[in-house]
């Protein structure tokens, strides 16, 4: 999985990269439009915006803000911590998965295609939705992994004089 997501986002990087010089370099060194080109660079970008998200998810990487671990003192209230943002995390991929599916719908329904080149715009618009349950999939197994932890951790003679 990681040679996938290796060499896929590095191939959408340097196609974006790419076609952005290229269009740069018509536009304004040689002072000739490249017309249709906007319209196909956003199916690659859209796909490495969310295929680097799951990326992100699937290595646990994303940006955090983990202010409390600095207060904590036991590992296991640490754990206990990230339980909770794992679940909370979860629950919000959940929803942007269901409101990803209705827009997934709609695009099916529509069947959109660009203003110039008449590409389906449904090439690009199933990214949000593959993308999010990807990134659902990834939220729910380290949810998983974390209460499995947080089950198996011992309490600490601490925790259980004060009853917790």
């Amino acid at each position: 999985m990681e040679r996938f997501f290796r060499y896929t986002l590095t191939a959408l990087i340097s196609i974006v990269a790419l076609m952005e010089f290229y269009q740069v370099l018509m536009r304004y060194v040689f002072e000739i439009p490249v017309m249709g080109l906007e319209e196909v660079l956003v199916y690659p970008t859209l796909w490495l915006y969310f295929l680097g998200s799951v990326n992100a998810s699937r290595e646990d990487t994303q940006i955090k803000a983990n202010v409390l671990d600095v207060f904590l003192k036991t590992d296991r209230a640490k754990l206990i911590v990230r339980v909770i943002a794992d679940a909370m995390a979860f629950i919000v991929v959940l929803w942007l998965t269901y409101w990803a599916w209705d827009y997934f719908r709609y695009a099916l329904r529509v069947m959109k295609e660009s203003p110039t080149l008449y590409i389906p715009t449904i090439y690009a618009e199933c990214a949000f939705f593959i993308g999010l349950v990807l990134m659902s999939a990834y939220a729910a197994w380290y949810l998983f992994k974390n209460v499995k932890r947080l089950a198996a951790s011992p309490k600490s003679p601490q925790e259980t004089a004060e009853g917790v």
